[in-house]
């Protein structure tokens, strides 16, 4: 008898082990992570300040690491983890109707957006996906998987791309992100494979996209909503107190010794380690805290000025001169201010000839909304009408064409 019921509470604590989430992150900062000091500006010094609603646009790489075809994953899946991010961040989820009567006017839309890069470091073509077969069995949570000679796959210019790792993780990690402020060739988030997206070869409970959503929320910044300690503070201000992480799916409210109300724990934040099906909110003070990663000098800024998303801009040779600098000077154009709140001002550089050519402008949509063609080499453009924003200005078509983000105040 003494016999079973030492097995039968062996199983019901591997059972209850297998159902909780767990998070690397906290760990892999404390054992790894060492800070690099941060340098002023964004990409080639070309740093702004992001722009009231302006919605920040994040060019992904994921690197698909597989040693089995069951790690293989399909692109399909791939794709609808990034569906599943920018729903979960731009509150354009199904599930927020769950959120919670007296958390609702907390909840948020942090106006940050994900797509897998259309431009490759060397301005080729790319979907955004790098495939690979490694000898590896599993990655342990000390970066092998971030670099080819130890069989994972080096980053991409962190400065300008969110690098996901996907790969069999050893232990029960589900994932873990580097913290801003980390090593450039470590920056990124890693996922376990059958974690990564809501389709496909998934892991239930944790098959709805979402440990990809709380890693992302840890590379922008964010804490376990629990603050990592017995009532600690996430450094937030409108996530309430609690005594420690919440797993599975709680009843609401869910009370704890550190509630500060009878609204007790916010257990369907995305920061906390409960199921993928019962996570459906970030806050507004998370909301601000992520965003601060991309101000100036923030550890993020340098993603205002990235063109990845952008798959015209994939020409086969370089980027245009805006956003990879010129190995020697190439005709060019100016224009200023930028950020601009009426009148913009265009002019050549090194011999660009304007004349003639025709100048328009897109919305993030990549719809055209203003045109003109230009009669001098000394142009102005009024952006009077235009909202507060992000637009394109495109001028000249083909390969004697340039391309330039405008931020409109």
């Amino acid at each position: 008898m003494k016999l079973f019921i030492s097995l039968l509470l062996a199983i019901v604590f591997v059972l209850d082990v297998q159902a909780q989430r767990e998070c690397g992150t906290t760990k892999y900062t404390q054992e790894y992570f060492n800070p690099e000091v941060l340098k002023p500006g964004g990409v080639d010094g070309h740093d702004r300040d992001t722009v009231p609603n302006e919605i920040i646009s994040i060019p992904v790489v994921v690197h698909l690491l597989y040693n089995t075809s069951e790690q293989n994953i399909t692109d399909d899946q791939i794709r609808s983890q990034i569906d599943v991010l920018n729903r979960d961040f731009r509150r354009m989820n199904s599930d927020a109707a769950n959120t919670p009567l007296a958390f609702r006017s907390l909840a948020a839309d942090s106006r940050i957006m994900f797509c897998l890069a259309q431009v490759d470091p060397n301005g080729h073509p790319t979907k955004g996906i790098v495939r690979k077969f490694t000898g590896k069995n599993f990655f342990q949570s000390d970066d092998g998987m971030k670099y080819s000679a130890a069989g994972g796959d080096n980053a991409w210019d962190s400065k300008k791309y969110l690098n996901i790792w996907v790969c069999s993780l050893f232990g029960r990690s589900l994932g873990y992100a580097t913290i801003p402020g980390g090593p450039a060739v470590k920056d990124g988030v890693v996922i376990n494979y059958d974690v990564f997206g809501n389709k496909g070869f998934l892991r239930p409970p944790y098959n709805k996209g979402r440990t990809a959503t709380h890693e992302v929320g840890h590379w922008l910044g964010l804490k376990h909503i629990w603050g990592d300690s017995n009532c600690g503070t996430d450094d937030v201000d409108d996530t309430p107190g609690q005594k420690s992480y919440n797993f599975s799916c709680p009843t609401f409210p869910h009370i704890s010794s550190c509630s500060p109300n009878p609204n007790g724990d916010m257990f369907m934040n995305y920061m906390d380690f409960t199921d993928d099906v019962c996570m459906n909110m970030f806050t507004t003070g998370q909301k601000i805290k992520m965003r601060s990663a991309f101000a100036l000098n923030g550890a993020r800024n340098s993603f205002l000025n990235s063109f990845a998303c952008d798959s015209s801009l994939a020409t086969g040779g370089p980027l245009p001169v805006d956003t990879l600098p010129a190995v020697k000077p190439m005709a060019d154009v100016r224009v200023f201010p930028n950020p601009v709140q009426n009148v913009l001002n265009i002019i050549p550089v090194n011999g660009f000839e304007l004349v003639g050519k025709n100048c328009s402008i897109y919305n993030v949509q990549g719809n055209m909304i203003l045109q003109q063609i230009l009669v001098s080499n000394k142009e102005k453009m009024d952006l009077s009408t235009l909202q507060t924003g992000i637009y394109i200005l495109k001028i000249g078509n083909g390969t004697d064409k340039k391309i330039i983000k405008i931020v409109k105040l």
